[in-house]
């Protein structure tokens, strides 16, 4: 795909069958020459229990210093939307969705946070960075607090 080639942006488009399926497009970075932070955050991101089949829910906050590209943001809204009827653990889902941004982007640097709520009474939040953040970069704490239940 080249970049200039966007697929879903402007065009109709539908919630992908698998995250397989999801089409993840990238436009290029008008300033690749500053490091700068990128933030997106999905606060009702959902998926399913591999196990039982029951919906699990969670909070992501998605960090990255882009190099050459930026994810296209419909195609990522799509691609998140894509695990609704996915089957996978907590971990599987957001180190995958970490990986797949690497794969396309090839960040200087990112990081994801999984925030699930709880599942069986427990929480799992789940971490992925492919590793420090740059020197001198600006990185707001990413605003999740620990689950309290209703304490």
């Amino acid at each position: 795909m080249t970049e200039t080639t966007l697929t879903q942006l402007g065009h109709a488009a539908t919630i992908p069958e698998s995250p397989e399926a999801a089409v993840l497009e990238r436009i290029p970075n008008p300033h690749p020459d500053t490091h700068y932070l990128v933030r997106f955050v999905c606060p009702e991101f959902t998926s399913l229990c591999p196990v039982t089949g029951q919906p699990d829910f969670a909070h992501l906050v998605l960090d990255f210093v882009p190099d050459q590209y930026l994810v296209e943001s419909k195609s990522l809204k799509l691609f998140f939307g894509s695990f609704r009827n996915h089957g996978a653990f907590h971990e599987d889902c957001t180190v995958a969705i970490g990986k797949r941004l690497v794969d396309l982007l090839a960040p200087v640097w990112l990081r994801i946070g999984g925030y699930w709520y709880p599942r069986g009474g427990i929480p799992i939040d789940v971490f992925y960075a492919t590793g420090a953040p740059p020197a001198g970069l600006w990185l707001p704490d990413q605003g999740v607090a620990p689950y309290r239940g209703r304490g």
